[in-house]
């Protein structure tokens, strides 16, 4: 399986703002499987969702 990038926030965000983890659930809510991973080369949250492998082919994103 792949991993499919939804939305990418900085790691410096305001004290007590969890952007990446709010826009996440707001996602789970919606039905899709979105989690947060750190990028640390990036300095950033990722939200991303896990790819079957022939969906990630027919997207052209693996």
């Amino acid at each position: 399986m792949s991993r499919m990038v939804l939305e990418q926030f900085p790691a410096g965000g305001p004290r007590g703002s969890w952007p990446a983890e709010e826009f996440a659930l707001a996602r789970r809510a919606e039905g899709c499987p979105a989690e947060v991973v750190m990028d640390l080369e990036a300095d950033a949250f990722l939200v991303v969702v896990a790819q079957r492998a022939t969906e990630a082919g027919t997207q052209g994103r693996g």
